[in-house]
């Protein structure tokens, strides 16, 4: 989902032998907390000079948060004891400093507390949110309607879906606005300054109104664009239902009728009732009916269903670029990708697979397509996962090596020409600079 105007950066400084064991369990019970927390693991709670909580203020953190184990457990015996004389003295002079005292806590969180690491990450979170809405900031999540099947098609399913995952008001400290209205027709054009493909994009209204905007991606592979990062969350995410189409429209898909098991999944997938049986219970597509999500493609389990269009991909790509461009375009941004269960494919897909590689990290930039770049550039240097299908791909018969992770899983997709294009038309640049903070 995308987050627009304000959404706070925690950084939580965690000791190995608790508090980080804590946070490894939460996120092993699938526990929801929010995916702006940067996680520190550190000896002992006793590590962090406090002069490394002020160093992460200086550095942007909105938030800061030190986890520890018990008064009594510490592996190291009394190290929590130093923790919390150090603490007292560096809150009585947080007010001197300018550092509201409530954007700092202490927190003791055991190994089995999973639960507990959870809920005080979702309390932090909340609580600096409240601190910046005191401050006249007006953060909000948001999202626009999609064009496939499921509870993403109309804003009251939209919000219900956003609940149960995790993205709720009590638990983030901020509301949930579908852009683009209850059926997806709330709609702003927007000028794509040096567009080739669009020339005005279809944009959720609630993202054109906000004053700042600010990404959050997962970071995963995708069946027609290679992968989806900042670019894909923006420029798809942030297209109406209308918009979404215009960007799909290039290229709608076929059925090669050998190939078809007749199992029915890619009609169930089609939202748009595009997709039929002859009386050979062989699948058959209307491309009357059909707006060119690409949605059967992922679906079909048997590679029955493929883009009659060679160039298809490739033009999504661009547009998807140039929609980025028009929601960011003359406002301050920044983007957030977050590299850890790369999946092969999209995330809105009920078979996607298990990860592909093993977890990266967070990666932040103010430029999306440098964000992209170094995303795609750390993932391919990562090994590939024992058994997932990348790994199956790879020792396919006949099977060729693209030395790229996201081609080798998706072979008819070309990622780089959506970095490509985003470059020509001002989106950002490919080049960057990575700066490891550990």
């Amino acid at each position: 989902m995308q987050v627009n105007e304000y959404k706070p950066l925690i950084v939580a400084f965690c000791c190995n032998w608790c508090s980080y064991a804590g946070a490894d369990l939460a996120g092993n019970n699938r526990l929801n907390y929010p995916a702006d927390v940067k996680i520190i693991r550190v000896p002992c709670s006793c590590r962090v000079n406090p002069m490394f909580i002020l160093r992460a203020f200086q550095r942007g953190a909105d938030g800061v948060i030190l986890c520890g184990c018990h008064p009594g457990d510490c592996h190291y015996t009394s190290g929590n004891y130093y923790t919390r004389r150090r603490m007292a003295l560096l809150f009585s002079m947080l007010d001197f400093l300018g550092i509201e005292k409530e954007r700092t806590r202490v927190e003791w969180v055991s190994a089995a507390e999973g639960a507990k690491f959870a809920a005080t990450m979702n309390d932090f979170a909340k609580t600096v949110a409240d601190a910046v809405k005191e401050l006249g900031g007006r953060p909000f999540l948001t999202d626009c309607n999609t064009l496939y099947v499921g509870r993403r098609k109309n804003a009251l399913d939209h919000i219900e879906a956003a609940y149960e995952n995790g993205f709720s008001p009590f638990s983030t400290g901020c509301q949930i606005i579908i852009a683009d209205g209850l059926k997806g027709t709330d709609e702003v054009d927007v000028p794509v300054r040096g567009g080739e493909y669009i020339r005005e994009a279809h944009i959720g209204r609630a993202v054109m109104d906000a004053d700042i905007f600010i990404s959050l991606s997962h970071f995963k592979g995708h069946e027609s664009t290679g992968f989806g990062g900042a670019i894909k969350n923006i420029g798809m995410g942030c297209g109406s239902r209308a918009g979404k189409m215009d960007m799909h429209c290039a290229g709608k898909p076929d059925v090669d009728k050998s190939v078809c098991r007749g199992c029915g999944v890619c009609m169930k997938n089609c939202a748009h009732g595009a997709i039929a049986f002859d009386e050979n219970r062989k699948a058959g597509i209307d491309h009357g009916k059909c707006v060119g999500c690409g949605r059967c493609i992922g679906a079909c389990n048997f590679d029955a269903v493929y883009n009659g269009n060679d160039s298809a991909n490739d033009e999504l790509n661009y547009k998807m670029a140039e929609y980025a461009k028009a929601v960011v375009d003359g406002r301050p941004a920044f983007h957030i990708n977050i590299v850890n269960q790369v999946s092969p494919y999209c995330d809105c897909h009920g078979e996607n697979d298990t990860a592909i590689i093993p977890d990266v990290g967070m990666f932040a930039s103010f430029d999306p397509v440098a964000l992209d770049v170094a995303c795609a550039d750390a993932c391919n240097r990562m090994p590939v996962m024992p058994g997932s299908l990348l790994d199956e791909n790879l020792r396919a018969c006949g099977a060729r090596d693209h030395h790229d992770h996201f081609t080798n899983v998706s072979p008819n997709t070309d990622w780089r020409s959506c970095m490509e294009h985003g470059e020509k038309i001002g989106l950002g640049t490919r080049s960057y600079e990575l700066i490891t903070v550990k």
